[in-house]
């Protein structure tokens, strides 16, 4: 789904139209119980032909989305269907629960985004659908997406994240949203301690990244919240992959869904990224990433660091040899982190310094450098990190430097891919031009880290391992659970 801005669309409401029933094939899953009690249900597989009386699909209209939502498509540059965006909605126009298999970028935002705004035309209500994401920054962008694609009727949108005052967020609530975007920690704490806050009436809730949300371990928090969502509702559930911890998710909070998959190889990447890696000695990973940073000099790029405290070492060492390098992870304070983001996509930092919270859900248009300083843990990671360039049909390198300590972990990445990687061609002789003066930023980044070690380790630096103690429950919140 692109980034989208809040838009103004001058059209008339319309009622949604009717289309005909699909076709869908029954496919068997292992017989479990819900944790209710209830028994399971065998989810059917939606046909995968995205066609109408023989037809090819070509807008959203021929989708049965309204006059007055296509136009809002329209203006936002929304082309044409995706295929997620084909399969999915009309089977929610009918009513259906889904599940929606497909990759990050792939426009799901706008496959559940849409049949709720027609919905919410039908029968407005406040508090109408609830959107719950693993991240803030994901969080932020579908709330952008909604209000961007319901400007016609001015949507109303409250984000409820933590890193942010409670306070505020608990009036933001008050006014009685239609749609709330959340992270499960922070909506936890409202739905426990904000009076006069509750979704009783909700009638669309919708898990983006579902996968990602019980990796981060959320699950007995979305069971809690589960538990004080009406029964009669539709659900809709969005994943990359189809693992026995989602199987069990949609068993809990699904009735009779349909499943719509898209992506045929989970760790497939796309024709136009050229990926390749370097194999160096490990104390000479800054040297390699100064110079492969020049070797693109006015290009964009993102590099990918294991630990928070190696992003900020970078940043400050990239700045200190005068790249423009801005740090993006998990215990930045919030106004940090969309302050980086959006530095980073106006192109006023050319480089973004990233733990893995950057690596999926976030669409940032334009990347055309992805560097994996450190590798990943995962072969799924590493689709979802190199995935942030050659998007939308645009070209774009991956790089990643591999040491003697990350063989093993290569091998299995390139397993995955199922193909061997190029080695990126470099002269030595070159490289070693940049040795003294990387040298001497090392030296002047240790001592910023220290300082920084020590004027925030009074205050309960989270570079420290401690945190600060302010805003809601914060061993819920899903800052705990974002990045190593």
């Amino acid at each position: 789904m692109s980034s989208v801005k809040r838009r103004k669309v001058d059209v008339s409401l319309g009622s949604a139209q009717s289309k005909d029933k699909k076709t869908v094939t029954k496919e068997p899953l292992p017989s479990v119980s819900s944790p209710e009690g209830s028994p399971a249900q065998d989810v059917p597989e939606a046909e995968k032909s995205a066609t109408e009386g023989g037809e090819a699909i070509k807008t959203f209209k021929d989708l049965g989305i309204i006059d007055s939502l296509c136009d809002a498509c329209t203006a936002l540059g929304y082309k044409s269907p995706t295929p997620i965006q084909s399969e999915s909605i009309p089977l929610a126009l009918q009513g259906r629960d889904l599940i929606g298999l497909a990759e990050t970028g792939s426009g799901k935002t706008a496959a559940f985004a849409l049949p709720i705004l027609q919905a919410l035309l039908d029968k407005p209500q406040p508090l109408f659908g609830l959107v719950l994401a693993p991240t803030r920054e994901l969080a932020y962008q579908i709330s952008e997406a909604f209000e961007a694609l319901g400007s016609l009727i001015s949507v109303r949108c409250a984000v409820i994240v933590g890193g942010m005052e409670m306070v505020s967020q608990a009036i933001a609530l008050g006014k009685k949203p239609h749609i709330v975007v959340a992270t499960p920690g922070r909506l936890l704490d409202h739905l426990e301690n904000t009076k006069g806050f509750s979704l009783r009436s909700l009638k669309y809730l919708v898990m983006d990244e579902a996968d990602r949300l019980l990796d981060l371990d959320f699950g007995p928090i979305l069971d809690k919240i589960l538990k004080v969502l009406p029964r009669e509702r539709r659900t809709y559930l969005f994943s990359a992959t189809m693992s026995s911890k989602i199987e069990s998710l949609q068993r809990a909070s699904l009735k009779d869904p349909l499943r719509v998959s898209i992506s045929s190889n989970k760790y497939q990447t796309v024709s136009t990224l050229l990926q390749s890696y370097l194999f160096i000695p490990h104390p000479q990973k800054d040297v390699y990433l100064v110079y492969l940073l020049n070797e693109f000099a006015g290009q964009s790029a993102i590099v990918f660091t294991r630990t928070v405290n190696e992003t900020q070492r970078l940043a400050i060492l990239l700045r200190t040899l005068g790249f423009g390098a801005i740090p993006l992870h998990g215990q930045l304070s919030q106004s940090a982190r969309l302050g980086a983001l959006n530095k980073f996509r106006a192109g006023s930092r050319e480089i973004l310094v990233a733990t893995d919270v950057a690596a999926r859900g976030l669409d940032i248009p334009s990347v055309d450098v992805v560097l994996n300083y450190d590798l990943p843990p995962d072969s799924k990671t590493y689709i979802h990190r190199v995935g942030r360039t050659a998007r939308a049909g645009k070209s774009g390198h991956a790089i990643s430097l591999v040491t003697q300590y990350d063989v093993e972990i290569w091998l299995r990445i390139e397993a995955a891919l199922g193909e061997k990687q190029k080695e990126y061609d470099t002269e030595k002789d070159e490289v070693m031009v940049f040795k003294a003066r990387v040298e001497e930023a090392q030296r002047h980044a240790r001592n910023e880290m220290k300082n920084l070690h020590e004027d925030r380790g009074k205050k309960g630096s989270v570079l420290k391992g401690r945190r600060p103690a302010s805003g809601g429950k914060r061993g819920r919140d899903e800052m705990d659970r974002e990045e190593g």
